[in-house]
């Protein structure tokens, strides 16, 4: 009986040690948002030696082309999402649409996070909620092209894999979190062609640093098919070339560097199970 007692005793305090351990909501948030989402990278004024940190989130010009001149929205509680909902925030977040009804525009990757899952939504919301407030005054969008009038229907709930060196967590890692499959696969008249094109590449960026081109990321001798999976992390998280060529922006390798280890790994299973497609010609 006294062992079984002291065997007891040792299993309720293991679950306690568990539960003290345990991953909390703002953290999970935290993780995602400083780390594989990257929303920083859009987010977070950048000055002439790099993302100014004192202003995190707190909003800037992120693109002005031809067919818009896009500002991220101030992401801190002295931004507009202060008055909204958790909810609220949450639908923006993955549907693009904002408490009034408006739409939010690109570049903005609705066709990857209207996949997030629902825990992981929550987290990021509850992260940003703890957020310092940064005054910034952002500039509303100006797009010079029609928007839908939505991302497609409403999303009601979102289930995500569980977590796991998994070609199924690698592709959400890939898509939905880190929204990697949106940059590297050639746009049509509908956004990413994910169906017939995803990984293929070839998708251009304009910058201070000039026009960089997405990398195809599939398994093809195009692609990734000569490179080990050290050289792949190296790419991903320090924006380094096989033999030690820098990459261009703007790929936001300080976010992806705080990917873990077994993250990482999975993203890479998932890209190494995409067909192999050749450079889009």
């Amino acid at each position: 009986m006294m062992l079984r007692q002291v065997a007891a005793g040792m299993l309720v305090y293991a679950g306690m040690i568990g539960l003290a351990s345990a991953e909390t909501l703002v953290e999970r948030g935290e993780y995602l948002v400083r780390g594989p989402a990257g929303c920083g990278n859009c987010h977070t004024p950048i000055g002439p030696n790099g993302f100014v940190m004192e202003q995190e989130l707190a909003g800037r010009l992120v693109e002005d082309i031809e067919p818009f001149t896009a500002y991220s929205a101030n992401l801190t509680p002295a931004g507009p999402i202060a008055q909204w909902s958790d909810a609220e925030l949450a639908k923006a977040i993955r549907e693009g649409i904002r408490p009034d009804g408006s739409l939010i525009g690109p570049p903005m990757p609705f066709a990857m996070y209207k996949g997030l899952g629902d825990e992981d939504l929550n987290a990021i919301v509850a992260f940003l909620r703890t957020l310092p407030a940064v005054e910034n005054e952002v500039p509303a969008s100006t797009y010079r092209i029609p928007l839908p009038p939505a991302y497609g229907p409403p999303v009601e709930s979102v289930t995500a894999p569980p977590r796991g060196v998994t070609v199924e967590y690698g592709a959400y890692l890939a898509g939905p979190v880190a929204h990697c499959m949106e940059c590297h696969t050639p746009q049509g008249p509908q956004g990413p062609m994910l169906d017939t094109a995803a990984g293929q590449g070839g998708f251009e960026f304009h910058g201070p640093w000039g026009t960089s081109v997405s990398s195809n990321i599939t398994p093809s001798d195009d692609g990734i098919a000569g490179w080990t999976d050290e050289e792949l992390k190296a790419m991903i998280t320090q924006g380094v070339r096989p033999g030690g060529a820098p990459m261009l922006p703007p790929m936001p390798y300080p976010f992806l560097a705080k990917t873990t280890a077994e993250d990482l790994d999975a993203i890479i299973l998932y890209l190494r199970s995409l067909p192999p497609l050749p450079d889009p010609s």
